[in-house]
């Protein structure tokens, strides 16, 4: 009888705790919004892990700052870590910026492709607004070529592989999502880097879902020196906007920064008249002795001009370059 009675005040206690814990989630639920969609190692909601695990969104957590919010770090007790992507509290009350954020998440939430960014989760609050998506434990493409250290790691194959990858994601929103998908804003500073060095899309805070049955005309978007040069003219957005942000990303790659006012001569020349050689990172050494990663420094080289056409209808769509770049 005692052991029975044992057994039933221990049941009852546990009734009591898991009670408790779904008030608990279910009064969370009633304060932050949306934060259901958070969930930790355990199943249960996590918006006090990420708040603590930054303490309060502090500086010395911020990893980086986009165009409308700021990159924390975020390591949860079971050893995990995420990034989370906050919007600015005087932005996030900006009808705009807001409409950006949810766009984001519609976006990301849809998106099913080896080299995009995942999202595991949001916040949608007044005062609290934030992703939670994979960490990339090597930054940003922009960093790495930055760092003269971190460059010469990335070498010639890598870097082929990065333009590859990012290559297929594009291919994947602008050929295999429906709608499809425009980034809008593809450079290097959201060109992300795991652990393997295998390079990610990130940051659609800018993203388009295409009507085909809409002029898509916008407000221009983008980082300067990758944005279409037809936006200057005209604010109809298509894939073609992407690909030339692409061209000029696999530029900036193999030669280890932005070509800048090479960009105008590149699209006039063919390879005689600006020789690859021209423009390659002098950081890495000349691969003469592999001949099949020179082949593909050629291809890439070659696509990224077509890429960067002053003449959209005359650039190939990711698809072609997708499939160039897999031969």
């Amino acid at each position: 009888m005692i052991v029975g009675f044992c057994f039933l005040v221990i049941g009852y206690v546990l009734y009591r705790n898991k009670k408790a814990t779904i008030e608990k989630s279910q009064q969370e639920l009633r304060i932050h919004g949306d934060v259901c969609l958070i969930l930790n190692y355990d199943g249960t909601l996590a918006f006090e892990d990420f708040i603590k695990a930054t303490e309060d969104f502090d500086l010395k957590y911020c990893i980086g700052t986009g165009g409308y919010g700021s990159v924390y770090e975020a390591k949860l007790p079971n050893g995990k870590t995420f990034s989370l992507k906050k919007l600015h509290r005087f932005e996030a009350k900006q009808p705009a910026f807001d409409k950006s954020f949810k766009n984001e998440i519609q976006v990301l939430t849809n998106l099913r492709h080896k080299n995009i960014v995942k999202l595991y989760g949001f916040c949608l609050h007044n005062n609290c607004n934030f992703l939670v998506y994979e960490y990339m434990e090597k930054g940003s493409l922009f960093c790495a070529l930055s760092n003269n250290e971190f460059a010469i790691i990335l070498d010639w194959k890598t870097r082929v592989n990065i333009i590859k990858q990012v290559a297929h994601a594009l291919s994947y929103m602008h050929h295999d999502c429906s709608p499809p998908i425009i980034h809008r804003d593809i450079s290097s500073n959201n060109i992300l880097l795991n652990k393997e060095t295998k390079g990610f899309v990130a940051d659609f805070g800018a993203a388009k879902l295409l009507d085909p049955d809409s002029s898509n005309q916008t407000v221009v978007v983008g980082t300067l020196g990758y944005i279409a040069p037809e936006l200057t003219y005209n604010i109809i957005v298509n894939e073609k906007c992407d690909v030339y942000s692409f061209g000029v990303l696999a530029l900036e790659t193999i030669g280890g920064k932005h070509p800048g006012d090479l960009l105008t001569s590149l699209n006039y020349s063919n390879r005689e008249g600006a020789t690859l050689e021209s423009i390659f990172d002098k950081r890495l050494p000349y691969p003469t002795d592999d001949r099949r990663i020179k082949m593909e420094i050629l291809r890439v080289y070659d696509v990224a001009l077509a890429c960067i056409c002053m003449d959209p209808n005359s650039r190939p769509t990711m698809r072609n370059v997708s499939q160039e770049l897999s031969k």
